[in-house]
């Protein structure tokens, strides 16, 4: 719920959004609550925990902050944490902990222009601080990773492109919106894009080029290209394919190195990239966190 009235934010958004969302069972996951000074209240997170973090007396652990979708993400949280234990068991990657953003329905992981819901800033102010201050974690920019599929992506490519000081590593999956104009959302449950840009960005289509990832990787390009690990993965059949890959070739034209994984025969379906993926996908984890 985002406040919504006919694609126009409510008075009283701020109060309708969903910060704390129910709690999801699953081997190894736990579910968080800490208070964000940004949105004023308690704000909730699903936090996977390998089995070495009770075993390891003061070791730390780098971080992967996990980006959900368009719809809330609750039903992904199972199965990903599942993949990542099994990931861990066969040494495919290092322990590693697992923050799952509540980046509520349709939050796009952006501060909305009317102030409402500031969804950025609870995430790179309040929340990296709260699991720092809280959890045995890598508290630097080399042990965090932010991976996000679809809406994720998109909020991936816009904090990871944003804040090179905070995360190192960049997964970019499945992503959008990543045009330059919010004309339409093929990829967005059903969310109309006059709605969505009247909701998130005040109806400006300025205002969601000024935020978007294409800005920000052109406002940091030097610096992302000179420290930041960055990859996109897409599938041939997934409606965003085109505007992927013409965000690929931006990136390309700002000398921005990067991955580009085009998987054949995969739609818009976050589990079949990571089937397809296979030990590629761990790949790019070893390597950010070697």
């Amino acid at each position: 719920m985002l406040g919504l009235a006919h694609g126009v934010p409510s008075a009283h958004a701020r109060a309708d959004v969903e910060w704390r969302t129910p709690a999801v069972a699953a081997p190894r996951v736990s579910y968080q609550t800490f208070h964000s000074p940004a949105a004023g209240t308690q704000v909730s997170f699903h936090l996977y925990t390998p089995s070495a973090y009770g075993q390891a007396g003061g070791h730390r652990f780098p971080v992967v902050y996990w980006l959900h979708g368009s719809g809330g993400g609750l039903s992904g949280i199972a199965p990903l944490a599942r993949l990542i234990d099994a990931a861990i068991g066969a040494g495919q990657i290092p322990p590693l902990l697992v923050v799952f953003v509540n980046g509520l329905r349709m939050g796009m992981y952006v501060d909305w222009k009317n102030g409402a819901v500031p969804v950025e800033t609870v995430i790179v102010r309040d929340l990296v601080g709260h699991v720092d201050a809280t959890f045995r974690t890598i508290a630097t920019r080399e042990g965090r990773l932010l991976d996000g599929f679809s809406m994720g992506g998109y909020g991936a490519a816009r904090l990871g492109f944003k804040y090179p000081e905070l995360f190192g590593a960049v997964s970019i999956m499945g992503a959008g919106p990543l045009q330059e104009a919010l004309t339409t959302t093929p990829r967005a449950s059903g969310q109309r894009a006059e709605d969505l840009l009247q909701a998130v960005y005040a109806g400006d289509q300025a205002n969601f080029r000024a935020v978007s990832p294409r800005r920000h990787a052109a406002e940091n390009a030097v610096r992302i290209a000179r420290a930041s690990r960055v990859r996109m993965v897409i599938g041939d059949r997934d409606e965003t394919y085109a505007n992927n890959r013409a965000f690929h070739e931006h990136l390309e034209a700002l000398g921005i190195p990067h991955e580009w994984i085009v998987l054949p025969g995969v739609g818009h379906d976050p589990m079949a990239v990571l089937k397809a993926l296979g030990d590629q996908h761990w790949a790019f984890y070893r390597v950010a966190f070697r």
